[in-house]
């Protein structure tokens, strides 16, 4: 019989692949806890839950069985003109650990969508004040999703190339560093004077699709601080942070001055089923609040809080509330800080960052983003059992919650291992 992989060459298109260059794709049969299993039988410790979505661990049961007895209830319903459980008891329970001025949530079906409706809010809510504000500020090497608006705000611009003349105003400032910081505070001061400026979107503390690039939050703080002086909308995307990943529920918990936006998708359903979610605070919702119908927010999508999805998040919520995935967070960032300690002066290790189960390092090495060295990685940490996904010359770990400490140094033996081969 013909292999999947073989097969899978006649028909699919996948994402970030030139397909010329790179036509093998592995094919996966099943996964379970922290583990990949392919067609053939071996393992892999899943080094990036699976795009940061499964932090819980692959199929885990405690989700599968509150999806599946849903599953037998309500599997789809239209959301506009309807309601259900799953739903109101997940929007009750994400209030419970939000930022405390998040207070109304619009949900969609994934991490482009949600900072693509974070913007729309952001220029509507001018609009609906009848202010002229149409720029939208964000952060250099941000990334944001792959719809328009989304890649209007993203600076990495391999994904951005030949749209880049179709895109909303954006402006573009640096993530704060001590170095910079009250320069950039005294170029926004300027800039702000004219009040076009809408809203700001950031990814709080650690740029992700940027090879994991850490801010430090007192430097954000007064951006943000800045901004909401002058009116500005200021937008979270925790896409990538939401849900425990740097040691708090959310990013923005590190910070005093809270977003009036917040985009959250991956993490959110625990990587069972596709969701996004872009949560706002009471003064946001109120300028869409109106007897005039154009003054409503009109986006929606077909599978907007699809019950099963919805279902399968607040089984999420309430693991990452437990002991012992807390604990579980605590100790994973324990390892860490171990290996670090014993791997950061490597002449071949650059320089290292971690901030809650993120660990990053950087390789003494220039490569490109996609490049044959990157390449030679992956194909390394695969022989050793490791689904890693290394970005350019940065190799990053962020692995399930539910990982073994076993399992995280079979991880840390092959980065090590790694840095003798290039």
């Amino acid at each position: 019989m013909e292999k999947l992989s073989e097969r899978d060459k006649k028909h699919l298109w996948h994402p970030l692949t030139q397909h010329k260059t790179h036509p093998e794709m592995l094919a996966i049969s099943r996964a379970e806890g922290v583990m990949l299993y392919d067609e053939d039988g071996k393992g892999y410790v899943d080094g990036i839950s699976s795009w940061y979505t499964c932090m819980y661990g692959h199929c885990n049961p405690y989700i599968l069985e509150k999806v599946s007895a849903q599953m037998q209830r309500l599997d789809q319903v239209v959301f506009s003109g309807f309601t259900h459980e799953p739903a109101v008891k997940l929007s009750e329970a994400l209030i419970g650990i939000l930022p405390q001025n998040q207070q109304k949530l619009f949900f969609s079906d994934n991490g482009s969508t949600a900072t693509e409706i974070g913007i729309k809010m952001a220029l509507q809510y001018h609009f609906n004040k009848g202010q002229k504000r149409n720029v939208l500020l964000a952060f250099e090497e941000g990334f944001h999703g792959d719809t328009f608006g989304a890649m209007s705000v993203s600076g990495l611009s391999v994904y951005n190339g030949p749209f880049e003349d179709f895109f909303i105003e954006v402006e573009r400032i640096p993530v704060p560093t001590s170095e910079n910081i009250d320069e950039l505070l005294a170029t926004l001061r300027s800039r702000l004077e004219d009040n076009t400026i809408a809203g700001f979107i950031y990814e709080p503390l650690v740029q992700g699709a940027a090879a994991m690039k850490m801010h430090d939050a007192e430097g954000l703080e007064q951006i943000l601080a800045l901004l909401k002086e002058h009116g500005v909308l200021t937008i979270a995307d925790e896409v990538m942070t939401g849900f425990g990943k740097t040691g708090k529920h959310f990013a923005s918990d590190h910070l005093k001055t809270q977003p009036d936006i917040i985009c959250l998708s991956k993490a959110l359903t625990a990587g069972l089923v596709p969701m996004g979610l872009t949560t706002c605070s009471q003064e946001v919702y109120q300028a869409f609040y109106s007897d005039e119908i154009t003054k409503g927010l009109f986006h929606g999508h077909t599978y907007t809080a699809n019950p099963l999805a919805c279902t399968a998040a607040l089984a999420a919520v309430e693991l990452l509330q437990t002991d012992e995935i807390q604990e579980n967070i605590q100790n994973i960032i324990q390892w860490h800080k171990a290996f670090d300690a014993e791997i950061k002066d490597h002449p071949k290790v650059a320089r290292t960052r971690q901030l809650g189960v993120i660990y990053a390092l950087d390789l003494n090495v220039e490569t490109e983003r996609y490049g044959n060295l990157r390449d030679q990685l992956f194909n390394h940490f695969m022989g050793q059992g490791v689904f890693l996904r290394p970005l350019g010359n940065t190799i990053y770990i962020l692995a399930p919650y539910v990982i073994s400490k076993t399992q995280m140094q079979q991880i840390y033996s092959a980065v090590k291992a790694a840095l003798e081969i290039v």
